[in-house]
């Protein structure tokens, strides 16, 4: 067995390590609002939320091909081991933050860590990184998701509210606790849709980098059980420290706001996945929609203080795993015979 093929398979068993740690990072977007509102025991949401995450990574490749093809051009390396030590360097450095943020109970993105782990590797290899991709498809929308996501939830929280005034509150909420567990689900669904398919794009671009497959857009059908098991796996084996933060930490969530936050998020990431192919951020978009639900109780019902950390640790994502991964890139260059 050559050496290039060892270093192909070790570098997609990293990256499915990857979509495990995502997957366990971001299992509180799908259900921290459903557990903190009792619609579901953490049990059952986390079964639910695996299983749903499985379907959703079977179901498109779009923003697996923007994650292959559209972050740094692989082609640029000289040899195979390069552009295989290239991968290896951005998982590196997206894994470490992954770890780093679930370690302090911030729901910071899996997503961006990906991104801003392969740009660090392209910078230290000197290949070309496409930087008005980045922008387009990852800035652009790292802006406008949450922002959707607040100002959506917030108003249809404003209508549901004036629409249901005169309901009486205990039944109500009741209905809302039952219509979470469909919100939730389909929540879960686009997380699968939209992370599992970040990992697919890492695995075909080492296969492609290796010389074992000729087009980063083209995602074998193994790649994609793959990468929809681990990311499964990784949510069912939990993530209790990120669904506290979401599920209480924010606001005090009724079902009613949890069903509408769910709802919003689980339409701004179907929409961005088939739309725009934009590998938006789960957390980003869930964590704004809670926010807004938030603000029709009144200003100080969101504690601000803790949304400002989060805040804090979206900003920090993209340098911080660029320059871990950077940092990763250039070491293992000179240790690793190219």
């Amino acid at each position: 067995m050559s050496e290039t093929l060892l270093l192909v398979i070790f570098i997609v068993g990293v990256a499915f390590i990857f979509d495990f740690t995502n997957g366990f990072h971001d299992a509180a977007n799908a259900i921290a609002t459903s557990v903190a509102t009792r619609a579901l025991s953490p049990k059952a949401a986390l079964t639910m939320a695996a299983c749903m995450n499985f379907v959703g990574a079977m179901l498109g490749t779009e923003v697996a091909s923007t994650i292959g093809g559209g972050i740094i051009h692989i082609g640029d390396a000289g040899t195979a081991h390069e552009g295989l030590v290239i991968v290896l360097g951005a998982l590196i450095g997206a894994i470490t933050w992954n770890l780093i943020t679930w370690y302090f109970g911030l729901p910071s993105s899996s997503s961006h860590a990906l991104i801003g782990g392969l740009a660090g590797a392209g910078l230290a290899a000197s290949i070309t990184v496409h930087w008005t991709v980045i922008l387009e498809k990852v800035i652009v929308p790292m802006i406008l998701s949450p922002t959707v996501g607040f100002i959506a939830a917030f108003v249809l929280m404003k209508i549901v509210l004036r629409l249901l005034a005169n309901a009486s509150y205990k039944p109500t909420m009741r209905r809302f606790r039952h219509a979470q567990t469909v919100s939730a689900a389909a929540l879960a669904l686009g997380h699968g849709l939209q992370d599992a398919q970040k990992t697919m794009g890492v695995v075909t671009l080492a296969l492609v980098a290796g010389g074992f497959h000729e087009d980063v857009t083209d995602i074998p059908l193994w790649v994609k059980i793959g990468a929809a098991l681990a990311i499964s796996l990784g949510t069912y084996s939990g993530g209790g420290r990120i669904m506290k933060t979401l599920g209480q930490k924010i606001i005090d969530l009724d079902p009613a706001r949890g069903f509408v936050a769910e709802a919003v998020g689980a339409t701004v990431l179907y929409s961005t996945a088939y739309l725009w192919a934009a590998p938006i951020s789960t957390t980003h978009t869930i964590t704004c929609a809670i926010m807004g639900v938030g603000a029709t109780k009144r200003k100080s019902a969101v504690r601000w203080g803790i949304a400002g950390n989060i805040v804090t640790a979206w900003v920090f994502t993209l340098p911080a795993s660029a320059l871990v991964s950077a940092a990763a890139t250039w070491l293992l260059l000179q240790v690793v015979p190219l």
